[in-house]
């Protein structure tokens, strides 16, 4: 195999498919990137096996700039290999296959042979069928993974709650997750469509995704039986498994009844939690109180080992009973995050039921649930 190609456009597909491999795998080849030349173009894969990207630069892509001057393929290790093309001096590089399954890196004055090993050995992207197919904007997806993807489970010990659980259903997309300490849920209506679909996509395949798609204008998502697929403009597929399992039913989890409600702009409330969690985080509970009033409303953090903290927070509307409830303010945080600079509505029951958050101007659909941290 040879061709010649534009460093950058070459960079970028590296990146793309780097997003996929991991350094821990017990399948040594996985550690590689597959490269395949044909008539039709490059092709590059990276996989884990739990996610798989494979990204084509046709020959008709003017700004790649592909010369094909021999087909042929080899698996070439991806850290290794991605750091020589990223440091190469010219805006072109040549790569050629030599002896056996080694490779010649030329590009300006400077040349590499780097040993790969025989494509043959990587492991085959998953021909699957299509159950139910729906293109959406890629800004929409972003800001879907975005306001949910924060709340998955860190615990392998609960491996479906370490997903995303979309539901589509007569026109409309509900993704919720949680760790049961929290949870984040947003619905958005795609318009008619015949799509259903219940399934969990791992939340760490979410986050590669969501850097790719800013890159796109729409995603095309394919559902299948243990597989989604998300098609990224016209060159790049990105594959994931779904998890499997039963995720819990998320409408028993979110309180009906508010007794207090506190309406604030979510950013100001954000940097008064973020001053209180500079002394919750050197105390060994890492817990902030919040007392709501129609008289003053504050958020305070008493720590015996490191001093106190206490700050009024100046609320456009409070209304209801008064209320003192502790929580983790790292889950807060998280949580404040994904609302921007809007104004939002924080509800309470008790001081000992999750706490809803919910833009005062919910066309989005979007609710934040926090549990309360018992402090006696």
């Amino acid at each position: 195999m040879q061709f010649t190609i534009n460093r950058a456009a070459f960079i970028k597909a590296l990146n793309n498919v780097n997003r996929a491999i991991s350094s821990r795998t017990s399948m040594p080849i996985l550690t590689h990137i597959k490269v395949v030349i044909d008539e039709a173009g490059l092709t590059l894969t990276g996989s884990d096996t739990d996610i798989s990207i494979e990204t084509t630069i046709a020959i008709s892509d003017d700004t790649a700039n592909l010369q094909i001057v021999e087909t042929g393929s080899i698996a070439l290790p991806a850290s290794f290999f991605t750091n020589i093309v990223k440091r190469l001096p010219g805006e072109t590089m040549t790569l050629a296959q030599t002896n056996g399954f080694q490779v010649k890196i030329t590009s300006g004055s400077s040349e590499f042979d780097i040993n790969g090993q025989d494509a043959n050995n990587y492991p085959h992207l998953p021909e699957i069928e299509i159950r139910n197919q729906l293109i959406l904007p890629a800004a929409t997806l972003i800001e879907v993974i975005n306001q949910t993807v924060g709340a998955v489970s860190k615990q392998l010990s609960q491996p479906i709650l370490t997903g995303v659980h979309f539901v589509l259903a007569s026109g409309n997309l509900t993704a919720v997750a949680t760790d049961r300490h929290r949870l984040a849920q947003r619905t958005l209506n795609f318009g008619e469509s015949d799509v259903n679909a219940d399934i969990v996509v791992p939340g760490a395949a979410l986050i590669q995704l969501q850097g790719m798609l800013e890159e796109v204008q729409t995603v095309e998502i394919r559902v299948a039986e243990n597989q989604i697929i998300f098609q990224l403009g016209a060159n790049t597929l990105f594959y994931s498994r779904l998890l499997e399992g039963n995720f819990p039913d998320a409408s028993r989890l979110i309180p009906t009844e508010k007794r207090t409600t506190l309406t604030i702009n979510a950013r100001d409330l954000l940097q008064t939690i973020d001053r209180a969690a500079l002394l919750s985080h050197e105390g060994r509970s890492n817990v902030i109180q919040f007392t709501v009033s129609g008289e003053k409303s504050l958020i305070s953090s008493n720590s015996p080992e490191v001093g106190r903290v206490e700050e009024e927070i100046f609320a456009a509307e409070t209304a209801g009973e008064e209320l003192t409830i502790s929580f983790n303010p790292d889950y807060m945080r998280d949580s404040l995050k994904t609302f921007g600079d809007s104004q939002i509505q924080i509800g309470f029951k008790t001081a000992l039921d999750p706490f809803t958050m919910v833009p005062t101007n919910n066309e989005m659909n979007f609710i934040h649930l926090i549990t309360p941290v018992r402090t006696y």
